[in-house]
């Protein structure tokens, strides 16, 4: 077995510790391996406050085992932290004897052979994940409150960077709409939803996904043509999304662009069945689907 490194078995360690009281993360619990990693700062509203760190941490915790990619022993997982299918309030003990029954094991074979494997998978979640944020060439501008009316003085250099604030906002707002979207689909899918239901989900993640590239190009075009920020980055943001020529996703973005309205976006290309076809198929699988966007939303 290879030998970890130091941080990942300073990870180890700390979810370990983590165990013994479950979710929710309290300050007095979390360990400072976690609350450095990447992605929980990156998350945090304060990255510099313990207890907003703490939050992001928990709700970090709770997205990986959510998404558990076990789908034998991601219930076990689940309850081995105390969420559902456990009750609230189980020690550790009444967690474990849970937790073996659910992955079908003896308790004392589960303690000994499942649970650090389980606890090693969780850790090496975080650390990807923590890779993953530290990788991407931009953060969501995070937001603070303001109490008090901030006038743009005139003048040139504050009218600048007010446009550029402008751009950077429907930027992040375009992106988080289409991720929005694609979660969406993503939640229908697993609940094998009705076909209109997850035909109309595509179809509007569709046209955020396009109006997100649409924002990103001009973002890119405008702000950042010499850095290593590209529009496929910050799509990779929004999600998975099916593999699409460049030609399609050109059209796309043309129907979605100019703050167009999901009804215009869906005129404008209620003659692409090759398009629909790849978007949909890729999204909802290859059962028989309608392949053209027609003037109701659906697919034709």
């Amino acid at each position: 077995m290879p030998t970890k490194s130091p941080v990942e078995g300073a990870v180890v360690a700390a979810v370990t510790r983590l165990l013994r009281q479950g979710l929710p993360v309290t300050p007095a619990g979390a360990d400072a391996a976690l609350l450095d990693l990447r992605g929980v700062v990156a998350r945090a509203v304060d990255p510099a406050d313990i207890a907003s760190r703490t939050a992001a941490l928990d709700g970090t915790l709770r997205g990986l085992l959510a998404r558990f990619p076990d789908t034998r022993y991601a219930p076990a997982a689940r309850v081995l932290f105390g969420l559902p299918p456990a009750e609230p309030g189980l020690n550790l003990t009444a967690r474990r004897d849970l937790a073996a029954e659910q992955a079908g094991h003896e308790v004392h074979h589960f303690r000994k052979r499942v649970e650090p494997k389980l606890i090693e998978k969780i850790a090496w979640e975080l650390l990807a994940d923590a890779d993953r944020f530290t990788r991407t060439p931009m953060i969501a501008p995070r937001l603070a409150p303001v109490t008090l009316r901030q006038p743009v003085p005139a003048d040139p250099f504050a009218w600048e960077v007010t446009e550029h604030e402008e751009q950077l906002a429907r930027l992040w707002s375009a992106l988080y709409a289409a991720r929005a979207e694609l979660l969406t689909v993503e939640r229908l899918v697993s609940l094998r939803a009705d076909r209109i239901d997850l035909i109309h989900a595509a179809v509007t993640a569709a046209w955020r996904w396009a109006a997100a590239r649409a924002e990103a190009i001009g973002y890119t075009t405008d702000y950042a043509p010499e850095s290593d920020t590209s529009v496929d980055d910050l799509l990779a943001l929004t999600g998975w999304t099916p593999e699409l020529a460049d030609s399609q996703a050109s059209r796309l973005t043309e129907a979605a662009a100019g703050d167009a309205s999901r009804d215009q976006f869906v005129h404008a290309l209620h003659n692409e069945t090759g398009l629909g076809r790849a978007w949909m198929d890729g999204l909802l699988g290859k059962d028989p689907l309608p392949t053209a966007i027609d003037e109701n939303g659906s697919t034709q």
